[in-house]
């Protein structure tokens, strides 16, 4: 029984990372915060949270509620992929318009808002539909083709997700000297607008 435990966390721990390790808004965000270490705790706990909360509705069973409504999934799209959209062109305007403070300092944090952190940060969580399909579908399903051993693949799941936020996270930090010159900043920002543009308008594009 015990190796069935640990044989489907593992899948489970699996299955988490290959779906989530995959670039994206949220993972470009994480990054971003990171290597300014602005918020980072507060961050990667939300992604985290998030990401467990979710997986564990669809190993409950919440994923054929979600399924069974899928207008609910397009207005969630619409938001998204306007919120996206509107994110990526800020950052954009930070590659052509330079801020001469964003600069990381070797002794310190960069400055910037937690609240405004927070609440992107729970934007580009819980306004991308991907994600109930990824956690609360998907892991769900699979979850439950492991009947009895569906906790286990689902608490592997939610470890991959805590394991991939801390490290990016609190990773990104390794940056930090690179990131101490603005010209770096415009490469990162110019990458986060193109991610989020990107994904902003697959998501329109497809509700």
């Amino acid at each position: 029984m015990t190796h069935g435990i640990t044989t489907a966390g593992l899948a489970g721990f699996g299955t988490g990372l290959s779906l989530i390790v995959a670039i994206g808004a949220q993972n470009a965000f994480v990054l971003r915060q990171g290597a300014r270490r602005q918020s980072v705790l507060a961050v990667v706990a939300i992604c985290a949270l998030s990401d467990a909360l979710l997986i564990l509705l669809g190993v409950a069973g919440v994923g054929a509620f979600v399924n069974a409504w899928p207008a609910a999934l397009t207005a969630v799209g619409i938001a998204g992929g306007t919120f996206l959209i509107c994110y990526g062109i800020l950052a954009a305007r930070r590659v052509l318009r330079p801020d001469p403070g964003a600069a990381l300092s070797t002794s310190g944090t960069a400055p910037g808002s937690a609240r405004t952190a927070v609440l992107t940060c729970l934007a580009m969580t819980w306004l991308n539909p991907h994600v109930y399909l990824d956690t609360v579908l998907l892991v769900g399903s699979l979850a439950a083709d492991r009947g009895d051993l569906r906790w286990a693949f689902g608490g592997g799941a939610v470890l991959a997700g805590l394991a991939w936020f801390s490290a990016l996270g609190y990773g990104s930090r390794l940056l930090s000297g690179l990131l101490a010159r603005p010209s770096a900043w415009r490469v990162l920002d110019g990458l986060v607008a193109a991610t989020m543009v990107t994904m902003g308008g697959l998501l329109l594009a497809g509700t």
